[in-house]
């Protein structure tokens, strides 16, 4: 076994020098196709080599104008809509054909036809999905189509499914729970003065601020990954988007984090430190985990996984969705200490550093905001994260700045709003009595 290095910590990232944005970010990919359908008598009916079916014709054909490669947040319309021209076969525009447009799951919605006016041409206005990849999606007649890409910028909505059992220490309620003997000196020892520091929002230096993730069909392609800590690595291979978003964004130096949901098995593939090749054919990864999310199974002990204490990341993560739509954070959150012990304790498996001393936070160490903060004072949306800390706390799961509450990137995040939560302190945390600290791993 061998311990990761410790991961580096983060600067901390004052608003003044956030950059506001609300595009850019390519999270997800949806393919809308638009296929000329009959046309009656308009139609040319000669003969050709792939023959004609129904109305159409080999002779017609269909062209993408404009509209491809767009962005947009989930959920919301398309800036410009999609528009194809279809033509006879002397490349002469042809009026009044309907053309059929139909998104597959988890690519929005447009609608199912439009018809072309007297410059051969039809448009749709194309709206993404909240949750998923699109994958291919088709019409047909004559064979005919084209294909449009947009790319969904933010987190997906997972509908308020529960990650994880009920039973599991994730969903675990610890309110009531005694707090830990040696709770002040462990709070201490992270930053009692530090603030609380919300490690996600908008854009940050460019690049989407948090650690993103990427919903997928349970038909993703699978790709194969190899590790670098191969030994405490689940193999591939892992079902990774070529354009699966990555932390820091594509030239970052920083963890690299990639996270995939499978939405239809319910799975979850987590990679640190991860690379794409040959234009995401294959990618290499410091290290990369496997999780069942209707299971309890944890990691073999002594494990990493793409997180230094051997956790999933994605179940600890603040999300859009959770806050601004469902209201409810009903999961412990994960954040970083800046200097940990050589010690591990459930849920946790792995732990990352030399130091043996008792008075250090260990992996999985699980702190709670105290019930006597008052929250009442903060926005809804903050105080459902507020809420979040008081009744399931958060898990030490990495080194890094003392007390940063890790979230996913959305153009949605209100940053100042977000950053209200840094009137919070370390000392309003304590830690929940903690069971057996594993060492020697």
């Amino acid at each position: 076994m061998h311990p990761l290095p410790s991961r580096t910590a983060h600067a901390v990232r004052p608003t003044a020098e956030r950059q506001l944005l609300t595009v850019g970010c390519g999270a997800l990919l949806a393919i809308v196709t638009a296929v000329a359908c009959g046309g009656g008598d308009r139609l040319s009916t000669g003969p050709g080599a792939g023959g004609t079916t129904g109305n159409g014709s080999p002779d017609t054909a269909l062209a993408k104008i404009s509209g491809d490669s767009q962005t947009a947040t989930l959920g919301t319309a398309l800036a410009s809509p999609l528009v194809v021209r279809v033509t006879d076969a002397k490349g002469n525009s042809i009026a009044g054909v309907t053309v059929a447009w139909s998104a597959t799951a988890g690519s929005g919605s447009v609608p199912a036809t439009s018809i072309t006016d007297a410059n051969g041409h039809a448009s749709a206005q194309w709206t993404l999905d909240t949750t998923y990849i699109g994958d291919s999606l088709a019409a047909s007649i004559a064979g005919h189509r084209v294909s449009f890409a947009a790319f969904g910028n933010g987190s997906g909505d997972l509908g308020g499914r529960q990650i994880f059992p009920a039973d599991n220490a994730w969903n675990a309620d610890i309110s009531g729970q005694p707090v830990d003997p040696n709770s002040d000196t462990l709070i201490a020892s992270c930053g009692a003065s530090s603030a609380l520091h919300p490690d996600f929002g908008t854009v940050y230096g460019g690049a989407p601020n948090g650690i993103p993730y990427v919903v997928v069909h349970g038909t993703q392609a699978t790709v194969p990954v190899s590790f670098q800590y191969a030994d405490e690595s689940d193999p591939g291979p892992y079902p990774v988007p070529p354009y699966a978003p990555i932390e820091g964004g594509a030239s970052s130096t920083g963890d690299r984090h990639v996270l995939v949901l499978d939405d239809d098995h319910w799975k979850l593939y987590e990679m640190y430190a991860a690379y794409p090749a040959t234009d995401g054919a294959s990618w290499s990864a410091g290290s990369g985990a496997i999780f069942d999310l209707a299971s309890d199974s944890l990691r073999p002990a002594g494990w990493t996984s793409a997180d230094a204490a051997g956790l999933p990341i994605l179940p600890g993560l603040v999300r859009y969705d959770e806050v601004a739509i469902h209201h409810l954070i009903a999961h412990a959150l994960r954040f970083t200490c800046p200097t940990t012990r050589n010690g591990y304790v459930a849920p946790a498996r792995h732990y990352a550093s030399s130091s043996t001393s008792t008075n250090l936070p260990p992996m999985g160490m699980r702190v709670r905001l105290k019930a006597s903060v008052n929250i009442s004072g903060y926005s809804a949306n903050v105080q459902v994260i507020l809420h979040a800390l008081q009744q399931y706390g958060m898990f030490v799961a990495d080194n890094g700045s003392a007390f940063f509450v890790s979230g996913a990137p959305d153009p949605r995040w209100n940053d100042s709003d977000l950053h209200n939560m840094t009137q919070l302190h370390g000392s309003d945390f304590e830690v929940v009595q903690m069971g057996t600290v594993v060492t020697g791993h």
